[in-house]
């Protein structure tokens, strides 16, 4: 049977994973809303630009005729924070309850009529959250960020055009990007990798602000947390050297002295690691183990999980579960086909397609029956 801690562990990787693509959905909606509002910049830019002379330009004739488009920037990146804040309001709900869901599911019934969990309301979540810097900003301070650092963008952009002696469709070209590229060759795309980084690691910060304030919530059945990183070849040095260190709920290395930093999810801009938390034992918790059933004691007072490798847990997961993650070809190639899950990715860590996989490996698409 398999103790509380290791179903944590489970749990948490697969939440993990789950949280992963939620958090890339999420950048995308919000980049694509951000796009969306590119090609009025550019019609604005456009209007601006029209009466400049580039004879006489100075910053601050610039300044002026770009005034209007500096103030739709800011309203179009303060719509896409404004539409981020009503999504991570609603993960912040989802996020509190999966926490109190999960615990409540794996202890025995006779730790929480002990101690009852203590459950986190989404707002407490929220309002946590955008009190707390990542990164080193608030939310609302990356925010401004961007607006800015895209109206630098936009403003040298301009600037130099002319010197070059560019015109202005040339110019507002170079800024907006090339439709034949999908506009991405433009000036303003690092904007829109500056969007994703933040949304997503502005995700795993109401997730880590969610699991830090629960544990807090709850000290007298958890003991301590455990650091799980997503190790495949883009994992980072930081998030390498804590997989499965353990600290204490308030954060402090157990038994080692890497120090937790920022924590999972917020380490690094998309941060993929999470943690899974430690519960104490019955006798840690004052409960009487001589009374309790041999198969419940082992439930609790079982060793804490070795380190586990994302390769060793998808093996060991229901066929269902392996369906969710890998979806329903890779999982049946892992099962019947011989393919390794680190098969399954390309030296830069993505998803290989099905048919650079059969380039790869036909014989396992034959063996599996999907050849």
């Amino acid at each position: 049977m398999a103790t509380v801690n290791e179903r944590l562990l489970d749990e948490s990787i697969a939440h993990a994973l789950y949280l992963s693509r939620y958090s890339a959905g999420t950048a995308k909606k919000m980049v694509k809303l951000l796009n969306d509002s590119d090609k009025e910049l550019s019609a604005r830019l456009l209007v601006a630009l029209e009466d400049a002379d580039a004879d006489s330009l100075t910053v601050q004739r610039l300044n002026t005729l770009l005034r209007d488009v500096r103030k739709f920037n800011s309203q179009a990146v303060e719509h896409v924070f404004s539409a981020l804040g009503d999504d991570l309001r609603d993960y912040a709900s989802y996020e509190a309850q999966y926490q109190y869901d999960l615990l409540s599911h794996l202890l025995p019934d006779i730790v929480t009529e002990r101690y009852p969990l203590t459950g986190l309301s989404p707002h407490q979540v929220y309002a946590a959250a955008m009190a707390r810097p990542f990164q080193g900003r608030l939310l609302s301070e990356w925010a401004d960020n961007i607006a800015d650092d895209r109206m630098t963008r936009i403003n040298n952009a301009v600037r130099l055009g002319y010197l070059n002696g560019d015109t202005t469709e040339q110019i507002v070209r170079k800024i907006r990007g090339s439709r034949a590229r999908q506009y991405k060759d433009g000036i303003i795309e690092s904007g829109r990798r500056n969007v994703m980084a933040v949304v997503k690691t502005a995700v795993g910060h109401m997730a880590a602000v969610a699991r830090d304030d629960f544990a807090s919530a709850n000290d007298s059945v958890i003991k301590g947390k455990r650091w799980v990183s997503t190790l495949d070849l883009r994992t980072t040095p930081g998030c390498i050297i804590r997989d499965g260190r353990e600290y204490t709920v308030d954060n402090k290395p157990v038994g080692h002295h890497i120090p937790w930093l920022q924590g999972p999810g917020r380490l690094h801009f998309c941060c993929r690691s999470v943690y899974t938390f430690i519960t104490k034992t019955f006798r840690e918790m004052g409960i009487d183990i001589d009374e309790i059933p041999e198969a419940t004691r082992a439930s609790m007072d079982g060793p804490v999980p070795a380190s586990t490798t994302y390769v060793e847990w998808i093996q060991r997961q229901s066929p269902e579960r392996q369906k969710k993650v890998l979806g329903v070809i890779r999982a049946k190639l892992l099962r019947d086909g011989g393919i390794k899950p680190d098969e399954f990715f390309t030296d830069r860590g993505e998803w290989m397609t099905l048919e650079e996989m059969k380039e790869t490996d036909y014989q396992a698409f034959a063996d599996a029956g999907v050849a």
